[in-house]
């Protein structure tokens, strides 16, 4: 049999326990070891009066039965007294029962000011001012337990109580808020609507109903809820009579009332009343989240399906020049720069790791074909976003706590080097009306010297400020494209780290909103979020591992749209579709379902067309003659050096930060061979060095132990034999 729930050293403050409800709660928190502040004003239950024996009444039967209690006789409106006198008696506060209230009823149209007024701060204020006096105490303790008290009247309304009803909805409210803000300090906030047989609810029940409805019906719940192992947080229940129910909010599929090439009308609206109304197949929605993604998902709908403009009239606007001057615009161009420590450090916060050995070429630059992950190339480009030259552009503004990444293209026209310095330049490429806001599309081209390297497209959605007329779609704007019907190909899963914003955010996007929990709920958020490039990253890693053996020379493009957030810490399932040389894919969070990558692509370079794509540089690399020379010498020495040697060195000369071309001396067999292309066996050593480096350690001007130290050389496998290579460079290979 499970253990009883004891309270024990826990301090209760229950308010209005002078009698009814508040007395139940009382006797049963103190029956169960509890320390009681019984709070009660002393009047009737329109509020009129105030004494002390109510509250001494209950004390005083506490004591009795050898339990421990305190009197308060202040209004809830004077919070700080309450909670003072729970501090001053037992040192401390853990739980607080907002159970105060009084009736005024009347019918709306002869409510009086006063009679709103004093419902409200009795009801609402009064558990705002209680709670508020009580929560800094909770923080500092990490720990409290909050009861409101609503009512069916404010859930369902009720002819007669409209500042009543106004009020008990305005505590669940305040509940729901508290609920999202205390978490982290395991305070939680529920809520009850109790149906008991109280003086307030002699003026609404029969009396045989009242009798039956026993407020000690109600009391099991309220000690469960306030109990420190319960876990319910933000819950509303309905309970009396011994009866207890969970309410939840529902919302139906609705319908979207835009058609194509159709303005949205009051006409649209009727026609689809029905089906907006219809609740058979009804979501429920249990954060704001989740409540105003729904729309989120509706926008891109609408986008896809290139549905007009948001009027409320037949009349349409084409008042554009606001907008127009912005299109085209060209912010400065700026320079990103890299070394190798920021291409790992962005590998590793997208995910990559030694776990899986064929990360290895993006986490280890000594690795013999190190590489930079292709969806860097976002990286790259992002400073046009970071630092704030959206708010200069002519012709916006911009609210940036009313921005959302929507979507994003990146296109490589050839690898990444695996260190560099790009020069960015970005221009609005368009500017879109979706109704309830506007999407700036803009475009971002990132050369190496003259060469360029990659393009971005960033989609930036900007709520509440669209409906200025201006077109919803454009050609400039590359489309997402829907998944194929059918079960997906391949699947690959990543756990996602409590740590992955926090690393992520190394790689240039500073948002507070990625690491930063206050900021985080003040953005309607429950804590902070993974960054969606974030996300988009460990996307892309699957596709490039899963269909390119995580060759970065066969990627070519990606394109995703940002559906929701995701957590860290969440498991990321990557979902993807092979057609010819598009992976179409969608990213979902695996514990709970929900697609946050929706309508995504990456377009690879086949496989026999990786060589066309890069054509052999051999022609421009110095090295070249040097092979060339060390195999012609070995003709006459090769059976003297192999004896002195015995090792096969596999080289690996880069140009520009890519490997350009592969070279093979092998001392080890026979009189020695040289040839280009990897070792027909297994290397001993693999060194990888610049064309120019090689160069200088031919001549003699770098020596290879320092190229080695300061990583301008690179070497796996048995790197000792290396030093013998300096015999093979200073005997043998001067030209």
């Amino acid at each position: 049999m499970a253990s009883p729930l004891r309270f024990d050293g826990r301090v209760v403050l229950v308010t209005g326990a002078g009698g009814g409800l508040g007395r139940a709660y009382a006797l049963a928190f103190a029956e169960r070891g509890a320390l009681v502040v019984v709070n009660d004003l002393g009047g009737d239950f329109k509020g009129v009066g105030k004494g002390s024996s109510a509250a001494d009444k209950v004390v005083e039967e506490i004591r009795r039965k050898g339990g421990k209690a305190v009197a308060n006789y202040d209004s809830v409106e004077a919070g700080e007294k309450l909670v003072k006198t729970a501090l001053d008696a037992f040192g401390r506060i853990d739980v607080v029962v907002n159970n105060a209230g009084i009736l005024r009823d009347r019918s709306f149209s002869r409510i009086s000011d006063e009679d709103w007024d004093i419902i409200q701060r009795v009801h609402l204020r009064g558990s705002f001012q209680v709670t508020r006096a009580a929560w800094d105490h909770m923080k500092k303790q990490n720990y409290g337990r909050i009861l409101m008290t609503s009512s069916a009247s404010g859930i369902y309304g009720n002819f007669g109580q409209a500042n009543y009803s106004a009020a008990k909805m305005g505590v669940l409210g305040l509940c729901n808020t508290l609920a999202i803000e205390g978490r982290k300090n395991n305070i939680h906030c529920n809520t009850i609507a109790p149906n008991a047989g109280s003086r307030m609810t002699e003026t609404v029940l029969p009396k045989d109903i009242i009798d039956a409805l026993k407020p000690e019906y109600v009391s099991p719940l309220v000690l469960w809820l306030c109990h420190e192992s319960c876990e319910e947080n933000g819950g509303l229940f309905e309970v009396g009579g011994g009866w207890i129910g969970k309410l939840r909010w529902e919302q139906t599929l609705g319908a979207i009332v835009r058609q194509r090439n159709q303005p949205m009308t009051p006409e649209a609206v009727r026609a689809n009343w029905e089906k907006i109304c219809d609740f058979s197949n009804a979501s429920k929605p249990q954060t704001i989240q989740e409540s105003t993604g729904r729309v989120i998902e509706v926008l891109h709908k609408v986008d896809s399906e290139g549905v007009s403009q948001n009027h409320t009239s037949h009349v349409t606007s084409t008042d554009t020049s606001g907008f127009a001057a912005a299109v085209g615009y060209k912010l400065p161009s700026f320079s990103s720069s890299y070394t190798e420590l920021e291409s790992i450090m962005y590998a590793l916060g997208v995910g990559a790791s030694v776990k899986n050995p064929k990360d290895l070429k993006f986490v280890y630059e000594g690795s013999a074909d190190f590489s930079c992950l292709p969806t860097f190339g976002v990286i790259v480009a992002q400073k046009s976003m970071m630092n704030g030259g959206l708010a200069e552009i002519p012709g916006l503004s911009i609210n940036f706590a009313k921005v959302l990444h929507g979507e994003q293209y990146l296109e490589l026209y050839k690898p990444l080097p695996r260190s560099g310095e790009l020069k960015c330049e970005a221009v609005i490429a368009d500017i879109l009306d979706k109704g309830s806001g506007i999407v700036i599309v803009m475009d971002v081209y990132s050369y190496s010297g003259k060469e360029l390297i990659c393009y971005n497209q960033f989609s930036v959605f900007v709520v509440g400020s669209g409906g200025f007329g201006g077109k919803r779609t454009s050609e400039k704007l590359k489309a997402a494209v829907a998944v194929p019907k059918r079960p997906p190909d391949a699947v690959l899963r990543d756990s996602t780290s409590l740590n992955q914003a926090a690393l992520y955010r190394l790689s240039g996007d500073w948002n507070p909103l990625h690491i930063d929990p206050s900021f985080a709920r003040i953005a309607g958020f429950e804590k902070p979020i993974l960054h969606g490039l974030c996300t988009f990253g460990f996307s892309a890693r699957h596709v490039l591992q899963q269909f390119a053996d995580n060759d970065v020379s066969r990627f070519k493009a990606i394109k995703v749209r940002f559906a929701k957030p995701v957590y860290p810490g969440q498991t990321l399932q990557t979902e993807m579709w092979k057609e010819g040389n598009r992976i179409h894919f969608q990213t979902k969070v695996q514990e709970t379902g929900d697609i946050v990558i929706s309508n995504a692509y990456v377009d690879l370079v086949p496989a026999s067309g990786v060589s066309a794509q890069m054509p052999s540089k051999d022609g421009e690399l110095q090295s070249t003659l040097v092979f060339g020379e060390i195999g012609r010498r070995l003709k006459d020495v090769g059976r003297e050096v192999v004896k002195k040697v015995n090792a096969v060195f596999e080289w690996h000369i880069t140009k520009g930060g890519n490997i350009a071309a592969k070279w093979t001396i092998d001392l080890k067999n026979g009189s020695g061979e040289v040839y280009k292309g990897p070792a027909k066996g297994s290397a001993d050593t693999t060194i990888i060095i610049s064309d120019e480096d090689f160069m200088e350690v031919v001549l003699g001007k770098l020596d290879p132990q320092k190229a080695f130290f300061n990583g301008r050389l690179k070497a796996r496998g048995n790197i000792m034999l290396s030093q013998k290579l300096q015999m093979i460079l200073k005997d043998y290979a001067k030209l």
